[in-house]
């Protein structure tokens, strides 16, 4: 008990028992002290800190050179990580999602320039009118989005220096667009017939027996 007492005392800084992920606790260890490094490759920063680089040398357990390649070696992981999410993604939405919306988008042009030929008023067709719009507008959205995050990647790799280059793949590639192209693909996927859609639905996921 008196050296779990000692090690509770000694860790009381960054003990906490509510959500670890929330804005209460990144104010809490603001006010702690702590750091708060929200993405990987500055994260991966600590390895080769001055602090812990001497932790590791002084106890024997890396050398300065370790340090450094282990340093290089994670962060070239993260970028390759990124670089196959990104082109997935990419490639998804080219060939699995943007065809099928793309199609349902002109059946309903098609239905909505035949209710106008019958002679139907706006009216009849205002609601077919409106899914289209908002079909439109994704199917826009997520291609310029997957081109220009395609740009971004070709910067990002031009890139010599691993952590400049880690660091861009993050803010540029991955944190400028996956939720943006993410978000366009969710709504797409709720809008667009089931018949016409090439991928699993979530609800199919969740209840596929």
């Amino acid at each position: 008990m008196q050296v779990i007492n000692e090690y509770i005392v000694s860790s009381e800084k960054i003990l906490f028992e509510g959500d670890g992920y929330s804005e209460a606790w990144e104010k809490e260890a603001e006010k702690r002290g702590l750091p708060n490094l929200k993405t990987t490759p500055l994260a991966l920063d600590a390895m080769v800190n001055e602090k812990n680089t001497k932790l590791f040398i002084e106890n024997g357990i890396y050398s300065h050179s370790e340090l450094e390649a282990r340093h290089e070696i994670e962060l070239e992981k993260y970028i390759k990580k990124v670089q196959i999410e990104g082109r997935i993604m990419g490639e998804m939405a080219t060939s699995m999602i943007l065809p099928p919306a793309i199609r349902y988008q002109n059946l309903l042009a098609k239905n909505i320039k035949g209710l106008k030929e019958a002679g139907l008023t706006e009216e009849a067709y205002a609601n077919q009118k409106q899914i289209l719009d908002k079909i439109s507008e994704h199917i826009n959205k997520a291609s310029d989005l997957v081109e220009k995050m395609i740009e971004a990647r070709k910067i990002a790799n031009a890139i010599e220096n691993t952590r400049t280059k880690a660091i861009a793949y993050e803010s540029q590639v991955k944190a400028a667009f996956f939720d943006q192209i993410r978000y366009h693909a969710d709504k797409l996927e709720l809008l667009v017939d089931d018949k016409e859609w090439y991928l699993p639905k979530y609800r199919e996921l969740l209840f596929l027996r």
